[in-house]
């Protein structure tokens, strides 16, 4: 932590406490007391109302206040809510960064809103789907979302499905998301002339290149933070089904409505071939309206399924 945010962070403890001794301060940021001693008067001399009495510390004057950060009560509990979820979750370096933003945006609240925020911390629980950390994930994700912020290629060796050999990887990243299996990578795969997506707990020896890899428009966020789904997909499901597609719904469903002949459901992607798995996971529960070429698509996948089942008993070994 450098001195800027030890001195949010004093203030911050400073709020929260009544009287805090120097020694209790320094225990608490690992430095020595000369060093707390030297805080303290920084924070003075740029004007912070600050108490001193011996034997019993340092203090806030009554009724001092700091000046707001210009967010709404609604907006600072979200801020502290995703920042908590961020530290736990996060490697170390954004964990860190997490909770120094939380501490600056807690310090400029009153105390009122601050035990609303404690409150809700105490009470609530993000937990990810995946919820066991995953240590070769977290070693390599620092290096992917540098050479996607430098817009750089990346090269990495990763297993075939097949049992063949690992192979090394030339790819443009494009983007990283987060679902039930952990992280995933999507870019384009130079060898392959395709974009893939790459499991990042299988991915070894990762390195950032000085290849120039610029995202194609397609896929950068939109504004908001939305990402560019054009396509709308149209699908019906079975009655039987419906509660159980709203309890696990998919990562691309817009809207919803039950219907006397089924549940419809509109569904909004980048690409055909993301909601395609999902689809298929729903057997004959499930039919596509529209696109046409998903439903041929669709058509195609599950007619090489069936052409599996239609040969001979398979011989086992």
């Amino acid at each position: 932590m450098d001195r800027t945010d030890r001195l949010l962070a004093i203030l911050h403890e400073l709020k929260a406490t009544r009287w805090l001794r120097a020694a209790d301060l320094a225990d608490l940021f690992e430095v020595s007391t000369r060093t707390i001693y030297r805080d303290m008067q920084a924070l003075g001399e740029a004007g912070v109302p600050l108490q001193a009495v011996p034997g019993k510390g340092y203090s806030l004057d009554e009724g001092a206040f700091l000046p707001p950060l210009v967010f709404s009560h609604s907006e600072a509990v979200m801020l502290l809510l995703g920042a908590d979820f961020m530290a736990r979750h996060f490697e170390v370096h954004y964990r860190t960064a997490a909770r120094s933003a939380a501490w600056k945006v807690e310090a400029a609240l009153p105390e009122a809103l601050r035990e609303t925020v404690r409150t809700l911390q105490e009470s609530i629980r993000f937990v990810p789907v995946n919820a066991f950390d995953n240590p070769a994930e977290r070693a390599v994700l620092q290096d992917l979302r540098e050479a996607l912020a430098a817009e750089r290629a990346v090269r990495f060796t990763y297993p075939s499905r097949a049992g063949a050999p690992a192979e090394v990887h030339h790819v443009h990243p494009y983007g990283l998301v987060h679902g039930e299996e952990g992280w995933t990578l999507l870019g384009l795969d130079r060898a392959a002339g395709q974009v893939r997506t790459f499991r990042l707990a299988r991915m070894q020896d990762v390195a950032v290149t000085d290849e120039a890899a610029p995202r194609p428009a397609a896929y950068r966020a939109a504004p908001h933070g939305e990402a560019a789904q054009t396509i709308e997909v149209l699908v019906c499901f079975d009655l039987d089904v419906a509660a159980w597609v709203r309890d696990v719904p998919g990562f691309f469903v817009e809207d919803t409505e039950q219907r006397p002949d089924g549940l419809y459901v509109t569904l909004r992607v980048r690409r055909e071939a993301e909601v395609l798995p999902w689809l298929l996971s729903w057997g004959g529960h499930v039919r596509v309206l529209a696109p046409s070429s998903l439903r041929r698509r669709l058509a195609q996948e599950a007619e090489r399924i069936a052409a599996h089942y239609r040969e001979a008993t398979p011989r086992l070994l």
